[in-house]
């Protein structure tokens, strides 16, 4: 559960802000999207790779250049 202090005479606004961050933050409505479909291991497996081959030339032309 989620709690979020609201101080005495506190703007609304800026209270909601406060639980979305906070909400984003848990990553529910992100596992929530991921389980919504079936992916494959293997699937999984080539995703990370290109991910990480992506991070490793990104760092190697900050690096360089």
């Amino acid at each position: 559960m989620i709690i979020i202090p609201v101080k005495e005479g506190e703007n609304i606004d800026r209270a909601l802000k406060k639980f979305k961050r906070k909400f984003e933050k848990t990553g529910v409505v992100k596992e929530l999207r991921q389980r919504q479909q079936y992916d494959k291991p293997s699937a999984k497996r080539r995703e990370q790779k290109i991910k990480a081959i992506y991070k490793q030339k990104m760092q190697n032309e900050e690096q360089n250049g």
